[in-house]
């Protein structure tokens, strides 16, 4: 039986704030509790025991404080230590962050959310890219969020495509009902009753920049939710990061929001905006294309004049809400989970 299946997930995105990473591990190992029997181990020592308490319902976090740098220059020479002579025995290990875990009988699935650290190596610590060549060649499964990346990942890694399960994120039901700000919540983060919206890291991976040039005074001011300081730099306003609650109620209150990324793995922010009505304006990559259908606003990376226009379109003639809300509730993390645990199957097959 699938429950009988003894799954040890990396657990270290789990803590501190809650990157998009931070967010799949999450919902992905609570929707997989019911499944499986879940464990998970943190690379850390710092963060040891907040894992003990972040540790979703149904699953425990098992293993002693780990350094993680001294592992990773470890497995970069080979398999030792084996995960689970830290973590105890397991069916299957998965690396949920890109790095497998060298198990020793264990079947290996790792999760690769995208190649950015291949296209821009200042994102990422340097010895990224070789713990990630040998993760996919050593795991039985390689997981992506999207069929873009499962074909980039099979082209630039030499993966066979086979071997790579897609296993896309979910939008969380809460989603689905949230409603804007209200005056005095929005008075607390200095925010206008119109704006326009980013939603992530800024770096020119996401594309910010280009956002920032087409950004004009003829537009709604521009909200930047993120890591970050909190700051009012003319039109432009940065928040700094938000609780869910509030990051919800943020998206469902925007004008649009806009994810005029470079590269994305899958683009979650897109589909929750969906999912609260809010239009979406995003530039015209394949993952983007894939995740939204049709439903959002489209312009060709880097061209800002196309942003701009994107833009007021969004503003003047916005779709119907509808159909990005039915695109919104296809993704669950339900299926996430079942089709993971298929992944997790195939490996141990």
């Amino acid at each position: 039986m699938a429950a009988d299946l003894r799954v040890l997930l990396d657990g270290t995105p789990l803590l501190g704030n809650r990157t998009g990473i931070g967010r799949y591990t999450a919902s992905l190992v609570t929707a997989l509790a019911s499944l499986a029997d879940v464990r998970l181990i943190g690379f850390t020592t710092r963060g040891w025991r907040q894992l003990r308490e972040v540790a979703p319902p149904g699953t425990r976090a098992v293993g002693p404080p780990i350094p993680a740098r001294a592992l990773r220059k470890l497995w970069q020479r080979g398999a030792f230590p084996p995960v689970e002579l830290l973590a105890g025995r397991a069916d299957v290990v998965h690396g949920t962050n890109f790095v497998l875990p060298p198990p020793a009988r264990a079947a290996g699935v790792v999760t690769v959310h995208d190649l950015a650290f291949l296209d821009d190596p200042s994102l990422a610590e340097p010895d990224l890219p070789a713990l990630v060549r040998s993760s996919v060649q050593r795991a039985q499964v390689v997981c992506t969020p999207t069929a873009a990346v499962a074909d980039a990942v099979s082209t630039r890694l030499d993966v066979p495509r086979e071997k790579i399960v897609v296993t896309p994120l979910g939008v969380d039901p809460e989603w689905f009902s949230a409603t804007p700000m209200d005056s005095a919540l929005r008075a607390r983060y200095g925010l206008p009753a119109e704006y326009l919206l980013f939603v992530g890291a800024e770096g020119p991976r996401k594309g910010l920049p280009g956002l920032l040039e087409a950004h004009g005074p003829d537009l709604p001011p521009l909200v930047i939710a993120g890591p970050g300081t909190p700051q009012v730099d003319g039109a432009v306003i940065r928040t700094g990061y938000l609780p869910e609650d509030d990051l919800r109620r943020l998206v469902a209150g925007a004008s649009a929001l806009v994810l005029p990324s470079r590269d994305e793995g899958f683009g979650l922010p897109a589909l929750e905006a969906l999912a609260c009505g809010t239009p979406v304006v995003c530039s015209d990559i394949p993952a983007l294309r894939e995740v939204t259908a049709g439903s959002a606003a489209y312009f060709p990376f880097g061209d800002a004049s196309a942003l701009h226009e994107a833009l007021h379109q969004a503003l003047t003639n916005p779709p119907n809400p509808k159909t990005g809300t039915a695109q919104a509730k296809s993704f669950t993390w339900q299926t996430c989970a079942e089709t993971t645990l298929a992944a997790y199957r195939r490996a141990t097959a």
